[in-house]
């Protein structure tokens, strides 16, 4: 789900982005506990919404090096 209408002030940058180049990845979360994720370069874009469940997975397939392709 993408949403559009997320505080700007709640907005947290990932450690992983730094203060130049073209990536900036922050998130935060939602009112209904959701995980958002957007692209700080491009917000009007709006964010990704998930689950707090689902990004979990998403996060420990990540740090396990287990994420596997969708097919």
């Amino acid at each position: 789900m993408i949403r559009h209408d997320l505080p700007e002030d709640e907005w947290r940058k990932s450690s992983y982005s730094g203060d130049t180049g073209p990536t900036c990845i922050e998130m935060q979360s939602s009112e209904e506990e959701w995980v958002a994720i957007g692209d700080s370069k491009a917000r009007p874009r709006g964010a990704f919404v998930f689950p707090p469940a689902v990004w979990a997975a998403f996060v420990h397939s990540i740090r396990k090096d287990t994420l596997q392709p969708v097919r």
